[in-house]
């Protein structure tokens, strides 16, 4: 089934498409060259890609893609202090399926589990607590990882721990923010990104507001977007409306989930137990400040990273095996460019990050746009 026949099979209403398609045509058929919109949510990249999206704007439109997948991001050497700390005697290692893959400097979490590592999956982080419970002679560390969207349920998780009073629960605490993330590519002398569509999920938790400064000092047209195609495609339209009219400021096309102020709930529960680091590698594009987030220091004892400091290396230069993944990750290139693309680097074997997980640009072009 073709991209097209896809989007119209989930729309259920051709019209719909072809009548926004046409109004995007008519917006931006006047411009002298292509305007180029970052989506930074691997949700985003993924139903661009499936659905043709990019293949239904016209030629002016480009889509380019993100950092919009925390496991992407993740720098070797925090898969390096993973694997380190499996290693040690008595412990269990906890993470999420998409951690298994992705390449340290020598090895991976599935191949340390092959070689016998207690390296166990969980579908949520509270699962995390009965493996503590049922083995209170092992350490438990659970290895949290994501953006915004995930760190309440890690903050959920220590309260609950904390309330419980396990004291054989550990966190080694890997989530980073989005907004630092835009604003670095925004500031880079290369880039040449017009718009953002926002992430949906993320903002959900963050709320609309967030972005605000970020239109605001780069004067870029932001548009916060759900995840079906017509959503999507009413952002690009929102964004070119914008652009026409020299306007750059925060829109939200996906109101039924997204609020201006977010989840207070939620903020509330991350800054109980997290601050800011004062900064963060992003795997393939660099160290950006504020970028990730940290526990409190009257949180050290439960601090994988402070109580097992020996097992967590330092920051050390990425191997990327001729990959482009930190191309991918800032816009510059596309998947299909990386010349490892489906022939030494693929999803039973990736070589760079982009292909390991479900929400990677790289695994979204293998699944769909391999063969074109």
């Amino acid at each position: 089934m073709s991209g097209t026949e896809l989007l119209y099979s989930a729309l259920r209403a051709p019209d719909k498409i072809h009548s926004m398609q046409r109004i995007i045509e008519r917006l931006c058929h006047n411009y002298q060259r292509p305007v180029r919109i970052m989506e930074v949510c691997g949700g985003h990249t993924h139903t661009i890609v499936k659905y043709g999206l990019d293949q239904l704007v016209p030629e002016q439109v480009r889509f380019v893609h993100g950092p919009g997948c925390p496991v992407c991001v993740l720098p070797q050497h925090r898969i390096d202090a993973a694997l380190q700390l499996a290693a040690m005697p008595d412990t269990i290692l906890v993470t999420l399926g998409d951690m298994l893959k992705i390449p340290g400097t020598q090895s991976s979490l599935q191949q340390a589990r092959a070689t016998g590592g207690d390296i166990r999956v969980v579908y949520s982080p509270l699962d995390a607590l009965t493996i503590a419970q049922k083995n209170p002679e092992h350490r438990v560390i659970y290895f949290a990882i994501g953006f915004e969207t995930t760190a309440p349920m890690t903050a959920l998780l220590i309260e609950q721990a904390q309330q419980q009073k396990l004291a054989n629960l550990f966190f080694h605490i890997n989530h980073v923010l989005i907004p630092p993330a835009m604003e670095m590519i925004l500031s880079t002398p290369e880039c040449s990104v017009d718009a953002f569509i926002a992430p949906g999920h993320v903002s959900v938790i963050t709320g609309s507001d967030i972005f605000t400064p970020i239109a605001r000092r780069f004067q870029k047209p932001l548009v916060i977007s759900g995840f079906e195609p017509m959503d999507i495609m009413a952002s690009v339209e929102r964004i070119l409306h914008q652009l026409n009219h020299n306007e750059a400021k925060v829109e939200n096309t996906y109101s039924r989930s997204v609020t201006s102020q977010g989840n207070r709930k939620a903020q509330r529960l991350m800054e109980r137990y997290f601050e800011p680091r004062a900064t963060f590698l992003w795997r393939g594009i660099g160290a950006i400040p504020q970028s990730a987030l940290q526990f409190r220091t009257e949180f050290a004892d439960i601090d994988a990273e402070v109580r097992f400091a020996e097992h967590c290396p330092a920051p050390a230069p990425e191997s990327g095996h001729g990959c482009i993944c930190g191309s991918i990750l800032t816009g510059q290139a596309h998947p299909q460019e990386c010349p490892l693309f489906a022939k030494q680097c693929t999803p039973t074997n990736p070589q760079g990050s982009c292909m390991v997980s479900n929400e990677g640009a790289c695994s979204a072009y293998y699944k769909y746009r391999r063969d074109q």
